[in-house]
């Protein structure tokens, strides 16, 4: 009997095994309710006593040894789990990774500051939350003008005035203020106003607005610079300026872009007229040019600004403004191919 034992033993130390199953029967076999050792347990009662206190010993060793065994590779197996977790399978293919998609309003804004790029405009910036001066007063709107009713504004704080911009024209004057003529620039950001959210109009929006002061420039170069700009951006010419009125131009101009009527989303954007308008225009009102230190008898300029969102709705087809800040992912992947 201790002969078997000992065999035992020696079978417990060369076992080996790198899966779960054959060591979970390893344990069975010797340290299980119905295992080997149990039964030399047993057997200890028919053992001759000069004899129990070796058979004691080598039933004690082989329990010992098959702990050990049973401890050694269940550690080993977990270390290489863990190995395996961490690092994975290094012989499979590699994982496809999701790849983001630009917002339509960033594709487009991009390519307005491109084209403009070209003919050699630079891009300037400004702070969002502006005062009353660069936002408003600067621009030929003093206090109690009634054209400050033209736009409601969120105010921040009133006395000093703080409010979040109407318009990127504040970033114009910031540019005026700090650069001397000639000045080339345009001034893509987001604009606030407090209007009613609808399909065509939102109370949040990007413009991207325009500046070109030198000496002798005219009417007929901004019309030139428009037209270039609508044929690089829309494949299309035709456009027409509607006599209108802002403060900080005279004259001042609307900015309509013919688009066609070809499909029903053209329709509503539209109005059924075929002609969208994508923002205004005119040659800057010498007052702004004074408040903001440059001679309006020496230099001239022009200024534009165009709302982003109505560009990409007629690009994309979008019928509804509010498509762009409800963050819909479907709506989003569909741009993944524009990146």
């Amino acid at each position: 009997m201790i002969e078997t034992i000992k065999a035992h033993i020696e079978e417990v130390k060369a076992f080996q095994t790198d899966t779960k199953e054959q060591l979970e029967a390893f344990r069975i076999k010797y340290l299980g309710s119905k295992g080997l050792l149990k039964d030399f347990f047993a057997e200890f009662k028919n053992v001759p006593n000069e004899q129990k206190k070796e058979f004691g010993q080598v039933i004690n060793e082989l329990k010992t040894s098959a702990e050990e065994k049973v401890k050694t590779i269940q550690d080993a197996l977990e270390n290489k789990e863990e190995a395996k977790g961490i690092y994975g399978d290094t012989t499979r293919p590699g994982e496809v990774m999701n790849i983001g998609s630009r917002h339509p309003i960033s594709i487009v804004k991009n390519q307005m500051i491109d084209i403009f790029s070209t003919i050699g405009f630079n891009v300037s910036e400004g702070p969002e939350i502006e005062d009353d001066w660069h936002n408003f007063t600067a621009l030929n709107l003093p206090e109690y003008h009634p054209a400050r009713d033209m736009q409601d504004t969120f105010f921040i704080q009133t006395n000093p005035d703080v409010l979040l911009r109407t318009h990127t024209s504040s970033v114009q004057v910031r540019y005026m203020e700090n650069n001397k003529p000639p000045i080339r620039t345009i001034s893509p950001g987001r604009v606030f106003r407090n209007e009613a959210v609808s399909s065509r109009s939102h109370c949040i929006f990007h413009q991207v607005e325009g500046l070109y002061i030198d000496k002798d420039v005219s009417f007929a170069d901004l019309k030139q610079t428009l037209l270039y700009f609508t044929k690089e951006m829309f494949g299309k010419s035709k456009i027409r300026l509607r006599p209108s009125y802002f403060p900080f131009t005279e004259p001042s101009a609307e900015i309509d872009i013919y688009w066609g009527l070809k499909t029903e989303t053209d329709y509503r954007i539209t109005k059924g007229t075929g002609w969208l308008e994508t923002g205004g225009c005119g040659m800057v009102d010498p007052n702004v040019l004074k408040n903001c230190g440059i001679n309006p008898d020496e230099h001239t300029g022009f200024a534009f600004g165009m709302g982003v969102e109505r560009i990409a709705m007629l690009l994309y087809q979008i019928g509804d403004i509010r498509m762009f800040y409800e963050n819909d992912v479907r709506f989003l992947e569909q741009f993944k191919s524009s990146i």
